[in-house]
């Protein structure tokens, strides 16, 4: 039922860039642009997952889906990227960022310093870097908008998982960084997502999903659809007047346990 809930959102004549848009919430996020009507590049590492996902998605019809396979955590593929995505579309209204990468799962004190430059290289930097550039490539002079997708584990404390977390935090930060100084060209927001049933994600609600879901006060986890429908939203002129926005789309968790 989710999938088939129309949105009357347009993004028209738009160009879209999705980082890790091969699957999960990217390539919810990719599917809900280009059935709006954008032309959207999706990048990712993997060609082979790539290419079968932008079949995938341009045969619902809608905008065309291109892809490139980078790094996301690398700024010179971030940059090769974007060179490309002007060398087939010609523009470059939307960016999300969203690649992430959790190479450590345990407590804090116990991750490598290597482990938290990778972690950091993706989930943070990588995101200041691709702003860069298609603010370098496009936005600066012709506008647009960007979206950045952290997490509520930015917001609040969890188990294995504390410097990821802690990355996701540094992405609040940048959004509300990035929207002052890139105003009033470009409008800079972000989503916070709760637990949403990603192949990321698995470990941690594939053992107890429904124990989990009655926890919250709306009784489900999150589809990487009802990120899509956020995204396309505030990446779309319906939120024109929206920047260092950050949005909390979590089924309610955030707000404590389900009392009902």
């Amino acid at each position: 039922a989710l999938a088939s809930m129309s949105m009357d959102i347009r993004m028209d004549d738009k160009v879209a860039l999705v980082t890790g848009g091969s699957r999960g919430i990217g390539k919810a996020i990719a599917s809900r642009f280009a059935q709006a009507g954008a032309n959207v590049m999706i990048t990712s590492r993997k060609a082979e997952v790539l290419e079968s996902t932008a079949d995938e998605l341009n045969a619902l019809g809608g905008g065309r889906v291109e892809w490139f396979a980078g790094n996301a955590g690398d700024p010179a593929q971030a940059e090769a990227c974007v060179a490309e995505t002007m060398e087939r579309f010609g523009r470059i209204d939307v960016l999300v960022n969203n690649a992430a990468t959790n190479p450590y799962f345990g407590p804090l004190l116990g991750i490598s310093a290597g482990q938290a430059e990778k972690t950091v290289a993706v989930n943070q930097f990588g995101y200041v870097a691709w702003t860069s550039a298609v603010w370098n490539g496009w936005m600066a002079e012709h506008g647009g908008a960007v979206l950045n997708i952290a997490s509520v584990g930015g917001l609040s404390v969890e188990k294995n998982i504390g410097y990821y977390n802690v990355t996701k935090a540094a992405v609040l930060h940048l959004t509300s960084q990035m929207a002052a100084e890139m105003a009033p060209k470009v409008r800079v927001n972000a989503i916070a997502p709760g637990l949403v049933k990603t192949d990321m994600a698995k470990a941690l609600w594939e053992p107890n999903e429904a124990r989990i879901a009655k926890s919250m006060p709306l009784h489900r986890l999150g589809e990487p659809d009802d990120i899509g429908r956020a995204a396309l939203f505030l990446c779309s002129d319906a939120a024109s007047w929206i920047t260092g926005a950050h949005l909390v789309v979590d089924g309610g968790a955030l707000t404590g346990p389900s009392l009902g």
